[in-house]
């Protein structure tokens, strides 16, 4: 395994290791293990029905964030495979990157934040107040899953849990790091990247979310393809499909352009990373996080992706339909959040016997599904809020 990867890729024999010690396992490395454990976890089945963009009553086509993680997983293994970094890690930081989401999307979120962070003063706790959902899924690997006898969480490599915590505040990575010196949160504070395999996940990530995007936006109505002809990186392929297809129209269309769009960017990536291996001089893992960010587009790709994210922001998560179901997705957190703060006998036994009550509802809301939190809602407020 060490001989097929770079110097400079994280080899799972080399591992920081565990936070709890274990016997290696006979037939499978380290990272394969962690990827193992996150696909067998409780909250990796229920990404099957949490939103991105289209809430889950919204239509059974379009992506929910089981098959967003599995689209980064996919892109993330075929450019590792192309720069020799570690896919098993890869693809162990992109089923998981998004384990700590909230039921609707980022709207969910953006409300349990808000909830966070109106608690009075005499509320709080030193365990930080603000909802963020690269640090809820590190608590979810940490320690929510319940599935093992002698620890929390799911006791993955120091690798893996460094590529899930993506952004993390300060304050956050203050207290991380105070549990864990020198650990995943010690460069939000001094300065230093992740490794590739990380940075990897991050721009795989952009990546996936553009292309599906585009599709689901189109196969709601809400975008046109008319529209984004007026974007240089779909048009560009486009133009390339029907030079190869005289006679695509419709969806096939639509799917050819995007398979274009989703190979050049995939090439770019490794391009421009490569060139950028070669000029930073990197030969290990120590150099990869005492160097700036290395995984990256081409400086015309990044403009190019860019202007496709803003289109999409303006165009599909700005649209008067998302904003509308988004604005009921939030009063349902809020009322939950509220709700369980107020009657604690509403919650599961085991949170409302938690130590920090408001910490303990917010993951109780985090882990929900798009259908239950609305279940719940209407049984706790008798309104169902999309009928």
């Amino acid at each position: 395994m060490s001989a097929l990867l770079a110097p400079h890729a994280c080899d799972p024999a080399r591992s920081r290791g565990r936070r709890f010690p274990e016997p290696e396992a006979p037939t499978r490395t380290a990272f394969q293990r962690d990827r193992d454990r996150v696909i067998h976890s409780t909250a990796f089945r229920r990404l099957v029905y949490k939103t991105q963009v289209f809430l889950n009553h919204e239509g059974d086509l379009f992506r929910t964030r089981l098959t967003h993680s599995l689209e980064v997983a996919q892109l993330g293994r075929s450019i590792a495979r192309s720069l020799r970094l570690s896919e098993d890690l890869v693809e162990a930081i992109a089923l998981a990157h998004d384990l700590g989401h909230t039921p609707f999307g980022h709207a969910g979120q953006d409300a349990l934040h808000e909830a966070m962070q109106a608690l009075p003063a005499d509320a709080r706790s030193p365990d930080g107040w603000g909802f963020e959902h690269n640090l809820q899924s590190l608590r979810v690997v940490d320690d929510l899953e319940e599935r093992y006898p002698s620890f929390d969480g799911l006791n993955l490599c120091f690798e893996t849990r460094e590529g899930i915590l993506k952004h993390c505040s300060r304050r956050n990575a203050e207290r991380i790091e105070a549990q864990e010196p020198g650990g995943i949160a010690h460069r939000f504070l001094h300065g230093g990247s992740p490794s590739l395999e990380a940075q990897l996940c991050n721009l795989a990530d952009e990546i996936a979310y553009n292309a599906h995007d585009i599709d689901d936006g189109v196969r709601s109505g809400l975008i046109t393809v008319e529209q984004l002809e007026a974007v240089d990186l779909f048009e560009r392929f486009r133009r390339e499909a029907l030079v190869a297809h005289p006679a695509l129209r419709g969806r096939r269309l639509l799917f050819e352009t995007i398979r274009r769009m989703l190979s050049e960017q995939v090439y770019d990536v490794i391009d421009a990373t490569r060139a950028r291996l070669g000029e930073s001089g990197v030969q290990s893992i120590e150099d990869v996080r005492a160097t700036a960010s290395i995984v990256r587009f081409s400086d015309g790709m990044r403009a190019s992706s860019q202007a496709l994210k803003s289109f999409l922001f303006h165009n599909l998560y700005r649209h008067p339909q998302v904003m509308e179901t988004t604005t009921r997705a939030r009063q349902v957190v809020r009322d939950l959040f509220q709700r369980y703060l107020d009657e604690p006998a509403q919650l599961p036994e085991a949170y409302r016997c938690a130590p920090v009550l408001p910490r303990a509802a917010a993951d109780y809301i985090a882990g929900m599904t798009d259908r239950f939190a609305l279940r719940e809602h209407e049984r706790l407020f008798g309104v169902a809020v999309f009928p």
